[in-house]
């Protein structure tokens, strides 16, 4: 078939298989073009291993460290009329390239939340990978399963203790206009720690240790994010900041039992880019449309791959790792420098619908919104016939 983005709010329904795998192609040919990464792991399990920072984390992982991987994600498969999720052709193309330079890569497919899944992780780690030396929590879901009792909490976005009103873009109509966000109430504000919290990742380093599959000197890291006085109230100061903070917590007790191996636990705290999680904010396309604006003309703007090839190289396997005063782990500091924010906020004070295009790259993040789903991505006929139905191979 012939596939062409079809948009709906902050979702893109279609996806172009071709266009994915070249976006794939594209970061690993840049984490490749840094060299090996010296000390890298050697076994790496990905939780949320097929679109954005987690994707990104399996390809520095494979490309750069020359890791065996075992990635876990929840997808879904195309078929002959109807097109796949962006991860499910991410990950058939990260088998393809990693196969192609004898690079081992396994994959399952399925709720990650849940214990059934987690002894499946353990049976192919026994199986294929011996123990491993690197685990990367990357999940980023809207509700979760609980797998001891069986309830389903269901994550918002939402301020704490205040309603809230901010600008934002409307990405249908591009133009700027006024969102309500009502505050959470204290059951929301539970459910969305309960979801977006760090029980889950606990929860997967107790049963990999239980199981005896980690490493000596194992290491395991997940992704937060902090942002600055524009995406405060939204971000830290709200529901998923305090999920968030919840990771900040439970790293204590992770950090404690890998200690007994000889391995560490660290929150990684990354720079705003386009995911499909960020895009559902209402304020952030805004606000991704300035920074990206800034930090282009600043030449610091990066996207995942940058990110997470830094955050390796520098922090998880550097010699000086980049820290904050609780002891998490910083790639975003070229963000939040006072002269990137103060920028960013005196050109959100003058922001309106006639200027949107000159203060803001509201087409760059356009582009990335899209590049998500396999479009806008150089060198790729989107007038070409593609087959939606693509395999995995090796798929648990």
């Amino acid at each position: 078939m012939i596939i062409k983005p079809r948009v709906r709010g902050f979702m893109c329904v279609t996806t172009h298989p071709v266009g994915c795998a070249a976006n794939v192609k594209q970061q690993i040919d840049y984490v490749k073009s840094g060299g090996a990464i010296a000390g890298g792991p050697k076994n790496v399990l990905i939780l949320g291993a097929s679109t954005g920072y987690g994707l990104a984390s399996r390809i520095v992982a494979a490309f750069g460290a020359g890791a065996k991987t075992l990635g876990v994600f929840f997808e879904r498969e195309g078929t002959a009329d109807k097109p796949g999720t962006p991860g499910w052709y991410n990950s058939a193309a990260f088998h393809q390239f990693a196969e192609a330079e004898g690079l081992y890569a396994k994959s399952i497919n399925g709720d990650a939340f849940s214990d059934d899944i987690k002894q499946k992780a353990i049976d192919a780690i026994k199986q294929d990978f011996g123990k491993i030396d690197l685990v990367v929590y990357s999940l980023a879901a809207p509700r979760r399963a609980h797998p001891k009792t069986g309830v389903t909490y269901n994550s918002t976005l939402k301020p704490i203790g205040k309603d809230l009103v901010q600008t934002g873009i409307d990405t249908d109509k591009e133009v700027i206009k006024e969102f309500t966000l009502p505050a959470a109430s204290d059951e929301e504000i539970a459910n969305t720690v309960a979801v977006m919290g760090g029980e889950d990742w606990q929860m997967w380093i107790d049963a990999l240790a239980d199981a005896d599959v980690l490493a000596p000197g194992a290491k395991t890291t997940a992704f937060t994010y902090l942002g600055e006085k524009v995406t405060k109230d939204i971000y830290w100061d709200g529901t998923i900041g305090a999920a968030k903070q919840d990771l900040d917590k439970r790293v204590v007790d992770i950090r404690h039992k890998l200690a007994a191996l000889g391995g560490d636990a660290r929150v990684s705290v990354l720079k705003a880019v386009v995911t499909q999680a960020s895009a559902a904010i209402p304020m952030m396309p805004l606000y991704l449309a300035l920074l990206f604006k800034v930090m282009k003309e600043a030449g610091t703007h990066e996207g995942c791959i940058e990110q997470v090839n830094g955050l390796f190289r520098d922090s998880l396997y550097g010699a000086e790792p980049i820290l904050d005063e609780v002891g998490r782990i910083r790639a975003d500091l070229k963000e939040l420098a006072p002269q990137v924010q103060d920028e960013v906020s005196e050109l959100w004070s003058r922001i309106d619908n006639e200027n949107i295009n000159e203060l803001t790259d509201f087409a760059g993040y356009k582009q990335d919104f899209l590049r998500l789903f396999g479009f806008e991505v150089d060198g790729v006929d989107y007038d070409a016939d593609v087959n939606p139905e693509v395999p995995i191979v090796n798929l648990a």
